[in-house]
C-alpha cells in the first residue's frame, strides 16, 4: 500500500514484485509505504480439488516459496515470511533497460576469435524517438574495449529486443579452475549497455561475463553398446563435472551475508570442485553466488524450484506464477558463464513413477511446467544454455545408468536398481547400504550421492546441551531430521564398527562418510569418459545438524571434505580391485596436458616394514583415464605370513604432481593394525599462522588437527601417515591469533 492506496499482490518469492507508483506519488511530501504479510498457509485454496498425496508436507507445493522451509530430512521447518531482497524506488524516464544478455556462440581456436551475440531488451515509454543502446565490452583495467558497438533501437512499439552479432578478436577464454594453472583466475570481461536517446543516459547495466561455449553431449557411448554419454563440452573440451549439490546456506535465507557465501565457495573451489548443483528445493540463489562462481571457476547446475512433489495444474494463477518466475530467473541469471544447466525438478518424474510403477499412463503431475513452460522461457529468453526436464531423467528408469543423470541412493538408503514397471524394494542391512554398491553403478552422470557423518565436536558443543551429548540423546535425535534415527548406525556396521562413546560416533561416522565418498568418487572417476560427473550431495548445511553434508553450518569441514579435496585433484591415482584378487593402479588425468611422473607403489604392513616398493615410469595422455599397472593376487601376499589384512598398497608421485593415495584389503574395522599416535611439533609463524609437523613410527590413520574457530584452515587434513615419514601442516586463521595450545590432535 502506498499511501493507503493498495499497489498490488505479490505471491511468489521467487521474482520480483513491481509496482508502478508514478500517479500515487505525493510530490514533495511525505508518502507511507506500508506492506502486509499473510501467514502462508492461510492463503491455501481450500476450494483446490488438486491433492499432493505423497512428497514431505505437501501443503508446500500451493505455494511458490522455498520448499525445503517447510522441513526436509536434514532442515527444520521454519517456513520464513517477510521481505528477503532488497528494496528500491527507481525512477525511469523515456525508456529503460529491462535485460541485457551476453553469450558465445562459436570459438574458432585455429583463427583465435570467438563469434559473441548480445540482446538488448529495452521499454520505451514515451515518444517513437529511436534510442541507441551502446555496448561495450573490455578486459579489467584495460582502457581499450575489444569490443564498442551500438544499436538502434527503433522498432515499432514500445518494446525493443535486438540481437546482434559481433567477432571478439584473440579472446581469454573462460574455463573452470582445475583446468586453469595454479595461479590463474577464470577470465572475466566487463561487460556494458547504456541505454541513451541522443547524449542523455536513460539507463545503464553492467556485469561481468566470460567467452566460452558450454553444450550438452549425449551422443551414443560407442564403447558401452546401447547407452548415452551424458557430459559438458567446455570450449570444446569434454569435462568431467567434480564437485556437490548446494542447498541454501541457512533456513534465513534473506540474512546470509556474502562472505559466508564467499568462505563456502571458496572452500568448494579450493577441493577442486568444478560444478555446483542448486538443488530444486531451495531458492534460486542471491547474484553474490553467481558472481563468485563465475570469479572462481565453478560451473552451475541451475534446477528450476520445484522438489520431490506434485504440483497442481488446475490453477491458473499458479500457472502464470511459474511462468513469470522462469522468465525473471532466465533473464536474471543468463549470462553468467558459470551457468551450465536448467533443469526442470528435482526427482519428481523418479518419484512419481516409482509411486506409480503398475500406472504407467498417469501423467506426472507438473509435467505442464516441465516440458511446456520451463523450456518455453528457456529457448525463447536463453536460447544457448541446455535446459534438462529433471534430475534424474533419462533412459530404461528415470534413474537409469544408460543415460540421463543418476541419483544413487541404493547406498545409505537402500534401493537397488530398477526398471519402469517394476516394484519398488528396499534393503536396509549393513550388507544392502555399504558403499561398495557404488561399484556395481555404471551411470553416465551420477548428480546426487551420499552418506550422513556427525560435523565436529565444536559444533555439537554450541548446540547440544552438556548431558545429551551422546550417540542417540534425544537432543542428537532432534537434529538428525532423516528417519529412522539409526540409519547411519547400519552404514558404520560394516566399516567400523558402531561407536561406545560421542566422540567415537564423531570419528566413526566422518570415517565412514569419507571412505565412502573415496571409494565412490574413484570409481566413477576411472569410468570416465562413461561417466562424466560425480556431485555429492551435499556440500553445507542450513542449521546445526547431522546430515550429509562436508561442510557444517558453521563452516567446520568434515573429514569428507579433505578426502573429496584429495580425490577430485585434476590428477588421481587409484587402486582398483580386480574380479580374480588382483589389484590395478590407474591414473584419471582431468589436464589438457600429457601427465608423465615416476610412480612409487608400495606393499606395506601397518606396523612399520614395507614387503617390496616399486618405481614406474608413468604416461597418460590429456583428458584420459586408465589402467597403468596391474599386479596378481599372489603379488600382493606378505611372504613372512598372515593375511592381506595386515597390509596395504600407497602409491605417491615422486615429483608431487597427484595427492598420495591408498587401498586397504579390508574394512577400518577389519584391519590387523594397532593404532598409532602420531608425535606433533608445533610452530608458531605468525599470528594467524601455525605450522604442525608430524612423525609416526608406523602407519597411522585418519589423523587429523581440530581447533575450535571455524576460519581456521588447514593445508592438509584427516590424512594417513606412512611409516617414518614426516608431514608438515600449515595451519591458518585469517580472523584470529592462534594458539597452539589450543590444537587438538586426533587419530584412529
Amino acid at each position: 500500500y502506498l499511501n493507503g492506496s493498495l499497489l498490488g499482490r505479490s505471491e511468489n518469492m521467487f521474482h520480483e514484485a513491481v509496482f508502478n507508483v508514478t500517479n500515487k506519488l505525493r510530490w514533495g511530501q511525505n508518502n507511507t509505504l506500508a506492506v502486509r504479510f499473510d501467514p502462508p498457509l492461510k492463503r491455501l485454496n481450500p476450494e483446490n480439488p488438486f491433492k499432493s498425496t505423497w512428497g514431505r508436507n505437501p501443503d508446500r507445493v500451493f505455494m511458490r516459496k522455498a520448499q525445503f522451509g517447510y522441513g526436509w530430512d536434514w532442515g527444520p521447518r521454519l517456513p520464513t515470511i517477510g521481505i528477503w531482497r532488497p528494496v528500491e524506488l527507481v525512477r525511469h524516464r523515456i525508456g529503460a533497460l529491462l535485460g541485457t544478455q551476453f553469450n558465445t556462440l562459436r570459438v574458432d581456436h585455429k583463427n583465435n576469435t570467438a563469434l559473441v551475440m548480445v540482446r538488448v531488451e529495452a521499454m520505451r515509454f514515451a515518444g517513437d524517438t529511436p534510442l541507441k543502446a551502446e555496448i561495450r565490452l573490455a578486459l579489467p583495467g584495460e582502457k581499450k574495449p575489444v569490443l564498442f558497438e551500438t544499436l538502434t533501437l527503433d522498432q515499432p512499439g514500445p518494446l525493443q529486443d535486438p540481437v546482434a552479432y559481433f567477432t571478439v578478436k584473440n579472446p581469454k577464454l573462460w574455463w573452470t579452475n582445475d583446468l586453469l594453472g595454479s595461479d590463474a583466475e577464470p577470465a572475466l570481461y566487463d561487460f556494458r549497455v547504456t541505454l541513451r536517446k541522443g547524449k542523455d543516459v536513460l539507463d545503464v547495466k553492467e556485469q561481468k561475463v566470460g567467452i566460452r561455449t558450454l553444450t550438452l553431449d549425449q551422443s551414443p557411448d560407442p564403447d558401452e553398446p546401447g547407452t548415452r554419454f551424458f557430459r559438458f563440452v567446455l570450449n570444446g573440451v569434454p569435462i568431467f563435472a567434480k564437485g556437490a549439490n548446494w542447498i541454501p546456506a541457512d533456513s534465513f535465507v534473506g540474512a546470509i551475508p556474502p562472505e559466508h557465501y564467499e568462505r563456502l565457495l571458496v572452500m568448494a573451489r579450493d577441493a577442486n570442485m568444478n560444478m555446483l548443483r542448486i538443488w530444486g528445493g531451495g531458492i534460486y540463489e542471491h547474484d553474490v553466488f553467481y558472481e563468485l562462481c563465475d570469479r572462481l571457476g565453478i560451473l552451475v547446475w541451475q534446477d528450476f524450484m520445484f522438489a520431490c512433489a506434485m504440483y497442481p495444474e488446475n490453477d491458473n494463477r499458479f500457472i502464470n506464477e511459474v511462468d513469470a518466475e522462469a522468465r525473471y530467473q532466465v533473464r536474471r541469471l543468463r549470462s553468467h558463464p558459470s551457468l551450465a544447466l536448467w533443469c526442470g525438478n528435482n526427482e519428481n518424474q523418479w518419484l512419481h513413477e516409482r509411486n506409480n510403477y503398475d500406472k504407467p499412463w498417469e501423467k506426472v503431475p507438473g509435467s505442464l511446467y516441465y516440458d511446456v513452460i520451463l523450456p518455453g522461457a528457456v529457448k525463447e529468453l536463453d536460447g544457448v544454455t541446455p535446459y534438462w526436464p529433471g534430475s534424474p531423467y533419462g533412459g530404461s528408469d528415470y534413474n537409469s545408468m544408460e543415460e540421463g543423470d543418476r541419483h544413487n541412493w541404493w547406498v545409505w538408503h537402500g534401493g537397488p536398481p530398477r526398471r519402469f514397471g517394476e516394484p519398488v524394494t528396499a534393503d536396509h542391512s549393513p550388507e544392502g547400504v555399504s558403499y561398495r554398491h557404488y561399484a556395481e553403478d555404471f551411470g553416465r552422470f551420477i548428480s546426487e550421492f551420499g552418506m550422513h557423518a556427525a560435523p565436529v565436536y565444536e559444533t555439537l558443543r554450541r548446540v547440544i546441551p552438556e548431558d545429551q551429548r551422546y550417540h542417540h540423546s534425544p537432543s542428537m535425535d532432534h537434529h538428525n531430521k532423516d528417519n529412522p534415527k539409526n540409519k547411519g548406525d547400519a552404514l558404520m556396521e560394516s566399516v567400523t564398527g558402531l561407536p561406545e562413546d560421542l566422540e567415537t560416533y564423531i570419528d566413526f561416522s566422518m570415517i565412514a562418510q569419507a571412505e565412502g565418498l573415496k571409494f565412490g568418487i574413484e570409481h566413477f572417476r576411472r569410468r570416465k569418459p562413461h561417466c562424466s560427473g560425480a556431485l555429492f550431495w551435499q556440500l553445507n548445511d542450513c542449521w546445526p545438524v547431522l546430515s550429509w553434508s562436508l561442510i557444517d553450518y558453521y563452516g567446520f569441514g568434515k573429514a569428507g571434505y579433505y578426502y573429496a579435496r584429495r580425490v577430485f585433484a585434476p590428477v588421481l591415482a587409484s587402486f582398483k580391485e580386480e574380479a580374480d584378487g588382483g589389484v590395478s593402479l590407474w591414473i584419471t588425468n582431468d589436464l589438457l596436458d600429457e601427465f608423465r611422473d615416476k610412480v612409487i607403489v608400495r606393499l606395506g604392513r601397518f606396523d612399520g616394514d614395507p614387503v617390496w616398493e616399486q618405481a614406474l615410469e608413468v604416461k597418460a595422455p590429456e583428458n584420459f583415464s586408465g589402467e597403468v599397472r596391474r599386479w596378481t593376487r599372489e603379488e600382493l601376499t606378505d611372504p613372512a605370513g598372515g593375511d592381506c589384512n595386515g597390509l596395504y598398497l600407497w602409491v605417491r608421485s615422486a615429483a608431487n604432481k597427484f595427492p598420495e593415495n591408498r587401498h586397504f584389503f579390508a574394512a577400518i574395522k577389519d584391519l590387523q593394525r594397532e593404532p598409532v599416535e602420531p608425535e606433533m611439533e608445533i610452530r608458531q609463524v605468525g599470528e594467524g599462522e601455525l605450522e604442525v609437523e608430524l612423525l609416526a613410527p608406523a602407519n597411522a590413520y585418519f589423523v587429523h588437527l581440530t581447533h575450535p574457530d571455524e576460519n581456521t584452515r588447514y593445508s592438509d587434513n584427516y590424512f594417513d601417515l606412512e611409516p617414518g615419514d614426516r608431514r608438515v601442516v600449515r595451519v591458518t586463521n585469517p580472523k584470529a591469533a592462534l594458539n597452539p595450545a589450543e590444537i587438538h590432535l586426533g587419530w584412529r
